[in-house]
């Protein structure tokens, strides 16, 4: 059997649908970053400006972070040289667990290698601990939440996003005595907009549902410490499980949960996904510790944040772009075809040293297909007029549509 056949089959189907994914070979430098390098296959180099990153802050280069990583490696070493069970729980890991807590104003945390991980492992095994459990998860949920449940093998509701008239029906509908979940995310990061927690909350508190709330694009970046949507909305005693993220605004590497002492043990005491997995490395939880700490007292840096994200929307606006609005600090730009989307995509990389990455199905549906900026502290009003200037060029040259449209 040709066995290969198969793979290059489904290789062309995605190629020719203009959605397949190639990855970018970049050098990020401590100290310019958006700036970093751009190692082509032909062995030349470019200075380009990155767009469509993580590092919300730009903490992946602060000076505290780095000295603290550097520190614990040379006391510590490398890896963790065991999963957290064998060998590989150190005082570092408990710092940070003990920080992430206090975060979001829980009795314990528990970290894993990665927010996906953190949710897969969690939104798994609740429904072996809770026998009868009903899952309810938005329809936008992110692809380890829906993954997590659908490993769980127990009874999900679907709800449509952000509506909670929707979510109040399916939970009308159920048995009253079963156990309930409701999932759901604080910003998606698509998208860029809320999800109704307030709401969501009331409802769960009427039908004796638990709280999931992914905070993955809001940790660090919301809330008077950084603690998310739920904290500047005051609501951290009545979100259940916190899942959250060490790779994007804090800079580093690794996921979490959050939630009382019982829940994080439970999960730490039967999750495979945390129980058969080797520990973040030393040096990484300890600079995950620092980072924390310091955005608890960088309350500037997040307002600064948004104003960037906010000046950008505003310059695309005026352009007459399709901004697909949102009240995050997410910028999406829709262009509504993969193949025009990844065109543009080259274009601007190419010939403007800009690189954002498409956004296509299956991250999307099909026909939202769009480009996703992430504007940070560290992007100057210099390399945002670069920016503007780029997409305004481009937008003619391609006679795309500058009709603002809502998605």
């Amino acid at each position: 059997m040709d066995y290969e056949h198969y793979f290059k089959d489904a290789l062309a189907s995605i190629k020719g649908e203009g959605r397949y994914r190639i990855f970018l070979d970049i050098r990020r430098e401590r100290g310019s970053f958006p700036k970093a390098t751009w190692h082509k296959d032909d062995g030349t180099q470019s200075e380009i400006s990155v767009w469509c990153g993580n590092d919300y802050l730009g903490m992946g280069q602060n000076e505290d972070v780095l000295a603290r990583m550097k520190e614990v490696a040379e006391v510590a070493g490398t890896g963790s040289g065991g999963t957290r069970n064998i060998s590989g729980t150190t005082i570092y890991h408990k710092e940070l667990e003990a920080e992430l807590s206090d975060l979001h104003g829980k009795d314990a945390a528990l970290v894993f290698s990665s927010a996906y991980i953190a949710n897969d492992a969690t939104l798994s095994v609740l429904p072996k601990l809770l026998p009868g459990l009903i899952i309810f998860s938005d329809e936008l949920n992110h692809a380890s939440m829906i993954e997590g449940v659908r490993r769980g093998k127990c009874e999900k509701r679907i709800w449509r996003h952000n509506d909670v008239e929707h979510l109040e029906e399916l939970l009308k509908a159920s048995d009253p005595e079963a156990p309930k979940l409701i999932a759901f995310e604080s910003v998606y990061s698509m998208d860029g907009d809320f999800g109704p927690l307030k709401e969501v909350v009331a409802l769960a508190k009427k039908y004796n549902a638990m709280t999931y709330l992914d905070e993955v694009h809001a940790v660090g970046l919301y809330g008077p410490r950084g603690g998310g949507v739920a904290e500047e909305l005051g609501l951290l005693d009545q979100i259940d499980i916190f899942n959250g993220t060490l790779g994007k605004a804090f800079g580093v590497f690794g996921g979490y949960i959050a939630a009382s002492r019982e829940i994080c043990d439970a999960v730490r005491s039967f999750a495979p996904g945390f129980i058969f997995t080797t520990s973040l490395p030393p040096a990484i939880a300890a600079a995950g510790a620092k980072s924390v700490r310091i955005l608890k007292n960088s309350p500037e840096l997040r307002q600064k944040h948004q104003e960037s994200a906010a000046y950008l929307k505003v310059r695309i606006r005026n352009l007459g772009l399709p901004l697909m609005e949102s009240p995050s600090h997410i910028v999406p730009l829709h262009v509504g075809d993969p193949k025009i989307c990844k065109r543009i995509s080259d274009m601007l990389l190419e010939e403007f040293g800009i690189y954002v990455q498409p956004i296509n199905y299956p991250t999307v549906p099909r026909g939202t297909e769009r480009l996703r900026f992430t504007p940070s502290p560290v992007h100057s009003e210099a390399d945002i007029a670069h920016l503007i200037h780029a997409l305004d060029s481009l937008w003619a040259r391609c006679e795309l549509n500058r009709a603002d449209i809502a998605v």
